[in-house]
């Protein structure tokens, strides 16, 4: 089975909100923090400023920058320019969502032009993935060229969008989901322990248990079990698998029958009951235990709040 596939669906990645942006010196503009959501800026014409915390990031055109976990940051012309709330640029422009935010009403041919979305993850979504993720990932204009796939993608994106044609949304939703997942494989996240998990889904051994973990989450696994399958003793199989995801093997499992109950939860009418075996637990009470201390509520609690 694809690992990856798993992961996102039962993380419910979607695409959305997509705009395309014609700002005019001097703008600057703090977008808020936002959770469980992954942000994207494609700089189409000019150049612009991201400031991440106390890191300052130029792009420049055809460069583009991912913010996977959903950091508050500001988009600006230089780094000495004031920044304005999102909701108070929005608001003062009168952008609807659709068409162009534009601001100011400067020469064109001197503007930053950028394609801007975000794409979101299930409420409470977490997987070592995620957690390994940098504050952000840049691909360059020139970096696109070593990357032919991504750049065939991006480029997609902004032929999409500055068309305005039926059916560009649903394209561009998809697109972005796509270079999401190519950005995490391309090799530009140099973060250590992002590289160490990538490397346990290379690992013969250590992938092989993951596989079976994901294609069977209600199977009653243990280590011995799961050493024995891929041919390795308890010890080495536990510590090679926690040195490579930074959790043991019991542990991530858990975690993930609790990402696919959220997933049933959002997803299907099933009784709560069908779910916690489902998830491999052997009572509803069980489940019910293990979700509240997990999440802080109840899954009957999470599925009305989720109506």
């Amino acid at each position: 089975m694809d690992i990856f596939a798993d992961i996102f669906s039962t993380l419910n990645l979607k695409g959305a909100l997509y705009f395309r942006t014609d700002f005019s010196s001097p703008w600057g503009v703090t977008v808020p923090e936002y959770e469980s959501v992954a942000r994207f800026h494609i700089v189409v014409q000019g150049k612009c400023f991201v400031t991440i915390g106390d890191e300052i990031v130029e792009l420049n055109t055809g460069d583009m920058i991912m913010i996977p976990r959903g950091r508050s940051h500001i988009l600006a012309d230089s780094s000495e320019t004031k920044a304005y709330p999102l909701e108070k640029v929005l608001a003062d422009t009168g952008y609807d969502g659709s068409g162009v935010l534009t601001i100011g009403e400067g020469d064109p041919r001197a503007s930053t032009q950028m394609v801007c979305g975000h794409l979101s993850f299930r409420e409470m979504a977490n997987h070592p993935i995620l957690q390994s993720l940098p504050d952000y990932l840049k691909l360059s204009n020139s970096c696109r060229a070593k990357h032919p796939l991504l750049d065939d993608i991006l480029r997609l994106i902004v032929q999409r969008i500055f068309a305005d044609q039926l059916g560009s949304e649903a394209s561009i939703t998809r697109l972005s989901e796509i270079v999401f997942i190519e950005l995490l494989r391309s090799g530009l996240n140099d973060n250590v322990r992002f590289q160490s998990i990538v490397s346990a889904f290379q690992d013969p051994k250590i992938s092989h248990s993951l596989r079976l973990m994901h294609a069977k989450p209600d199977h009653p696994w243990t280590v011995e079990s799961l050493a024995t399958e891929v041919a390795m003793s308890r010890s080495r199989f536990a510590h090679h698998f926690n040195s490579l995801l930074g959790v043991a093997p019991m542990s991530y499992l858990s975690d993930w029958r609790l990402q696919k109950a959220l997933s049933l939860l959002d997803s299907s009418r099933l009784s709560v009951q069908h779910i916690a075996s489902q998830a491999g637990y052997q009572s509803a009470s069980a489940f019910t235990r293990a979700f509240s201390a997990k999440f802080g509520r109840s899954p009957t609690d999470y599925r009305q709040s989720a109506a």
